[in-house]
């Protein structure tokens, strides 16, 4: 099986390198020699390679940045997806697309089945909602993947972010009225192997198993940071309200996906601390 990578360089890019499976023939192009971007680079690139399966791990998600630049997010996250989902097409191969918790508006009292209602709040979650729509116009028969909250021991994310705070500040405020799901890109790019394996086609929810908020979140990296000794020292971790850390995009206040669909086919996930735990430890071995 011949896999083509957008977005190699990202943490799902590269947690889907490091997670392919045997037999996997993975080419992971830099950005220069496969621009998303660029309608003749793709269409040329997909119709030399000829590869089985193409994978959209590319994304614009500077959710913030996005209010002042609807342009490069839309050009991003909808047009390119629905070129590279066109180019999949032209030459029969099968696409993957993974899309965000961001399309909903955070006001379900329940988890959010990959049927219900999308309303983004802002331009990020508007333009990622655009791209299923292109990649389902494009491509009818695409594997598309919503997940949540992901971070990896590489890259900038919200455990990255964490650490350094926590050892920079001697307290750090975190918002705790946003509910969702942290999510390991490993998990994730396991994930997205496994249903290409299985073959079904349409979309799906993934993330790590268990809820939280990013209080919680916080409380539990510094805690597994500090017991595998990747952290010094314990800081305050002080809950404050979204209110209290006023930002440029609205953020659902409760995005918790519902999973049960794909777990029937993939298995249940681990819960969300230990897929953290196994994420630290990792930062700790790389130093």
């Amino acid at each position: 099986m011949k896999v083509l990578i957008a977005g190699s360089a990202g943490q799902l890019g590269r947690a889907l390198q490091s997670t392919a499976p045997a037999g996997a023939e993975i080419i992971a192009p830099p950005r220069s020699d496969f621009d998303i971007l660029d309608d003749a680079q793709v269409g040329g690139l997909l119709a030399t390679l000829r590869p089985d399966l193409l994978i959209n791990a590319a994304a614009y998600t500077a959710v913030d940045k996005a209010e002042n630049e609807p342009a490069i997010a839309h050009a991003v996250n909808a047009e390119a997806a629905g070129r590279l989902a066109r180019a999949a097409a032209d030459v029969g191969a099968r696409f993957a697309h993974i899309s965000t918790d961001f399309i909903f508006d955070g006001r379900s009292a329940i988890p959010y089945l990959p049927e219900s209602a999308p309303a983004p709040l802002g331009v990020y979650g508007a333009t990622k909602l655009q791209g299923e729509e292109a990649v389902r116009a494009s491509h009818p028969t695409a594997l598309i993947v919503r997940t949540a909250w992901v971070y990896a021991a590489q890259g900038n994310n919200f455990v990255k972010t964490m650490l350094r705070l926590m050892r920079e500040r001697d307290e750090v405020r975190v918002v705790a009225d946003q509910i969702g799901t942290p999510t390991h890109a490993a998990s994730l790019a396991r994930a997205i192997w496994a249903l290409d394996a299985a073959g079904p086609t349409g979309t799906f929810h993934w993330t790590d198993a268990g809820v939280a908020s990013w209080y919680d979140f916080a409380v539990a990296i510094q805690e597994e940071a500090f017991a595998c000794g990747l952290l010094e020292r314990m800081v305050p971790v002080v809950p404050i309200r979204t209110s209290d850390y006023p930002t440029p995009a609205r953020r659902p206040a409760m995005s918790v996906l519902d999973k049960s669909a794909t777990w029937a086919i993939t298995g249940p996930a681990a819960h969300w601390r230990v897929e953290l735990r196994a994420a630290v430890a990792r930062m700790k071995e790389e130093g």
